[in-house]
């Protein structure tokens, strides 16, 4: 049976892109290669998929079609978060297609590739 293994992310910068999202998830290299054009992050417990970096020129899409949702237990880890994330080069997106009472927060990482922090209690 298949599974997921690894998200595919492309980025301009993968060396500032590896940094977000070490910092962001406590992810780890899987090498220390240092290839400028690609890095792979793992969760160091093992536990979570991976996260790969791929040196792309492709712009970024303001809606974009596949994305990340990082979860927080509630609203306040939810604020926290995102201000975590926003301190770790982050920004926050103006979302124009929020529905009414969202969950979520979008965001952009480093390289402008959208992101969401969902507060899992919302319901």
């Amino acid at each position: 049976m298949l599974r997921i293994g690894t998200t595919v992310l492309g980025v301009s910068d993968v060396r500032r892109a590896a940094e977000f999202w070490i910092r962001a998830l406590g992810y780890v290299h899987r090498d220390e290669d240092n290839d400028p054009e690609w890095a792979v992050l793992v969760d160091p417990s093992g536990h979570a998929p991976a996260l790969a970096l791929g040196l792309s020129e492709t712009p970024i899409q303001p809606h974009p079609r596949v994305h990340l949702d990082l979860y927080a237990d509630d609203a306040a880890e939810q604020a926290a978060e995102v201000t975590r994330l926003i301190s770790l080069g982050a920004t926050r997106v103006d979302w124009d297609l929020y529905p009414e009472n969202a969950d979520f927060i979008v965001l952009a990482d480093t390289e402008g590739n959208r992101f969401c922090v969902i507060d899992e209690s919302h319901g």
